[in-house]
């Protein structure tokens, strides 16, 4: 292949992997993004409300560190594993249509979390085989596409309020078999491929003995303590505030809640294109410590202005996932070639045991508190640590090996 055909398929090789993703990841939130009528129809408790969205979360750890230790991402065909995970992430996702109830509904959910395992880790790896020059940004396009699929539930609700809750369900499952199919006739690895491992579970454990990988980890870390509980809560945040507003930002919660989430889309081709050039330690430190401030701020404008309101949410959207690629892009570059996919499932993986911590914390500290207006301060440490991790490997030699002149 020539390098010329190599920088034409690379492009599209990008646009059918994020195209794929958007789809797939639609089922992450399905169920989120309809709690409000699930607490009504199945007479949840906040807790099983809440677990909704955590069995997402702790099957989606089950899967990435299952696979670690299998080195399953280097060992089987990147396309086949995600095409065969989106179809079990569809039939898991449609599952809710029949009304199972909470407890099978979040063994339903539970399941998803497993098989988005099996796309997403394998999918930043199989991006890597297409990009070298510009890994940041293309990984930032994928990470955007995670954070599109992820905000599209909300918009579903937003533009079809007042039908049925499981339209939602029908449009996010059908998004996901649109992914399963780019995934299995669409996709292929890039010119770029990284060795093909064998079974060798200390791998696993090999990952976080350098310390470039250790701070990256941390900082990473710190990134997912904040991430995933305020896309899980700011739709219950901005319910709460929006009984208070008049007129309310965007018409509605949902439609404030996808925009927010949406405009992570922004962030993570900005930290993509900053990464590339100032690298990728200042980029995470300088998203992580923006976001922290917003984590801060938000509560001050629980009672308005709306615009203000508006303003600090998409400012923390954009920000709180903009790093989010760089990190990947990190292990990718520090890790053992032939181990890449163990090394980021491994990450992926324990930042996902974080948030579900973070998850169930949230609105046990908005019932302490009396409200939301200040729950989002209990996700201040995660930026805080992250961003002092990412300025100590900065200072170190390891740097040298990250793109995008880390030092």
């Amino acid at each position: 292949m020539t390098g010329t055909m190599a920088a034409e398929g690379r492009w599209k090789a990008l646009a059918l992997i994020c195209v794929g993703v958007v789809g797939v990841l639609t089922t992450w939130f399905s169920a989120t993004a309809i709690v409000p009528e699930l607490i009504v129809t199945w007479s949840l408790s906040t807790s099983q409300a809440a677990w909704l969205t955590n069995a997402v979360q702790l099957g989606f750890v089950l899967g990435a560190v299952g696979a670690s230790l299998v080195n399953l991402p280097d060992i089987v065909r990147m396309n086949r594993l995600m095409a065969a995970s989106s179809a079990v992430a569809a039939l898991a996702n449609a599952s809710l249509l029949l009304q199972p109830g909470p407890e099978l509904a979040i063994a339903a959910r539970f399941v998803t979390g497993i098989a988005l395992a099996g796309v997403y880790p394998p999918a930043l790896k199989l991006m890597a085989t297409w990009f070298v020059k510009g890994r940041g940004l293309a990984l930032g396009f994928l990470i955007g596409a995670l954070t599109l699929g992820s905000s599209m539930p909300h918009l579903f609700r937003a533009v079809t309020d007042g039908l049925d809750w499981r339209v939602v369900v029908m449009l996010t499952t059908a998004t996901t078999l649109v992914g399963t199919l780019l995934f299995a006739f669409a996709v292929r690895e890039g010119p770029h491929a990284f060795g093909r491992a064998t079974f060798d579970p200390r791998q696993s454990l090999k990952v976080f003995t350098s310390r470039g990988l250790f701070l990256t980890n941390l900082g990473y870390f710190g990134h997912m303590w904040e991430l995933y509980a305020m896309w899980a809560w700011i739709l219950a945040f901005a319910s709460a505030a929006e009984a208070g507003l008049e007129p309310f930002p965007f018409g509605s919660a949902s439609m404030l809640s996808f925009i927010v989430v949406a405009s992570g889309v922004v962030g993570c081709l900005l930290g993509g294109w900053l990464s590339d050039r100032i690298g990728r330690c200042l980029t995470t430190a300088g998203m992580m410590a923006v976001s922290g401030v917003c984590a801060a701020l938000i509560g001050f404008a629980f009672t308005g202005p709306g615009w203000l309101l508006a303003l600090i949410g998409i400012v923390w959207g954009i920000s709180i996932i903009g790093d989010s690629a760089q990190f990947s892009a990190a292990v990718t570059e520090l890790a053992d070639r032939n181990f890449v996919g163990t090394a980021l499932a491994l990450q992926l993986g324990i930042g996902f045991a974080l948030t579900a911590a973070t998850i169930w914390l949230v609105p046990v500290v908005a019932d302490w508190l009396g409200g939301w207006n200040w729950a989002f301060l209990v996700l201040i440490p995660g930026p805080v640590v992250g961003a002092l991790a990412m300025m100590r490997l900065r200072a170190l030699p390891e740097s040298a090996r990250l793109a995008g002149g880390a030092r």
